[in-house]
């Protein structure tokens, strides 16, 4: 799998969206739970609740689970710990096809496809509708990010401090979104 950092297969499709591709070293099945339960996506991205086939669930913000080791969070990002989001499952077509809003729809919807590709598994993330002022180089960076942390979570890793990936891919973010300019 090459390195999502340096290749972070990051596209903005239109002013308010983005599009990452991932092709991860896990079946479609290990993918999908890891996208919908709770427990699962707390390792990689945020826990909450499940997300059910429809209605709501939730998303709380707590990075501290993401890093195997001590690492405080920036000062940018202090005030959103802990915060929970209210999301609503927009399509749940198991194990393919996963649609939520985020931000509790303030900041459009994701959507997640999924495709078996034999014992691995091509994700693309859709984020549409960004109305935050950061825009996508924020998202992005965000995004690209977590889906590093799924794939070392697939694989049976994790990194040591998930801030410093952050930063790393705040620039390899810059660099992507700057060329499709």
């Amino acid at each position: 799998m090459s390195d999502t950092l340096t290749a972070p297969g990051i596209a903005r499709i239109a002013p308010d969206a983005i599009r990452l591709e991932r092709l991860l070293d896990a079946p479609v099945d290990k993918v999908w739970a890891y996208l919908t339960k709770a427990e699962l996506r707390r390792t990689w991205f945020m826990g909450g609740t499940d997300a059910p086939p429809s209605g709501e669930f939730e998303l709380v913000i707590d990075h501290d689970n993401l890093s195997d080791g001590p690492a405080p969070y920036p000062d940018s990002y202090a005030a959103s710990k802990g915060k929970t989001m209210r999301e609503t499952v927009l399509r749940f077509e198991p194990p393919h096809l996963l649609e939520t809003t985020f931000g509790g729809g303030e900041q459009g919807q994701v959507t997640y496809e999924l495709e078996p590709r034999g014992q691995q598994t091509r994700l693309v993330l859709t984020h549409r509708g960004i109305t935050s002022p950061t825009g996508p180089q924020n998202f992005g960076s965000g995004w690209t990010s977590h889906l590093a942390m799924l794939a070392k979570r697939l694989a049976g890793g994790g990194v040591a401090n998930f801030w410093d990936l952050h930063a790393r891919s705040q620039e390899a973010v810059r660099a992507a979104l700057a060329a499709d300019q």
